[in-house]
């Protein structure tokens, strides 16, 4: 069997590994699926929308990306980004206590920007990695009526910054990629 390409699991591939992973908790309004980039969980009177994203391509800024990607993740269902949590996998031999402090001090700065507060993870210097891992879980809400559903998702629905939505796109095109409006459904960090 060939082995796989960098990047994400071909969609038919992950599919069938999700559909082993039906939720039977009726609070689970959308779980694993492709192309579901956050889960939904009805809490009562609102939803609480969760998502977990590794940052593996960049090095500068690292904390401000792996805040905002996973931000991202929630804004786009209309929900607001409240809670992080972040795994810190950094590479032996070359991890500096500077180097880590920087890398805390963008995160605390991310934190503040979009009013989202750290609340856990995991920190390791760990063999093997050629550059560090910043791996996160981000939790938020919304009303039930304000949640954006991938069907109702347009064009403009909103990133959690501009700055979010370039990083998103294929590197080649980050510095020319225009900031996407406001959308419908936007938290009030958009």
């Amino acid at each position: 069997m060939p082995a796989l390409p960098v990047g994400k699991l071909p969609p038919q591939l992950l599919q069938r590994l999700l559909n082993a992973h039906a939720s039977v908790d009726p609070r689970v309004v959308v779980g694993p699926q492709v192309g579901e980039d956050a889960a939904v969980l009805d809490i009562g009177d609102r939803y609480l929308v969760a998502t977990a994203d590794p940052v593996t391509f960049a090095t500068d800024e690292l904390g401000w990306y792996a805040l905002h990607v996973n931000a991202n993740d929630l804004a786009v269902r209309g929900a607001r980004p409240l809670w992080f949590l972040a795994t810190v996998l950094l590479p032996d031999g070359g991890t500096t206590e500077l180097g880590v402090e920087r890398l805390f001090a963008e995160l605390r700065e991310a934190c503040a920007e979009l009013g989202v507060s750290l609340i856990g993870g995991h920190t390791e210097v760990t063999a093997g990695l050629p550059r560090p891992i910043v791996s996160g879980c981000m939790l938020g809400e919304v009303e039930k009526d304000r949640l954006v559903t991938t069907g109702g998702a347009r064009p403009a629905t909103c990133c959690s910054s501009p700055r979010a939505c370039r990083s998103r796109a294929p590197r080649s095109s980050r510095a020319s990629a225009r900031p996407r409006p406001s959308g419908a459904g936007c938290p009030p960090t958009c």
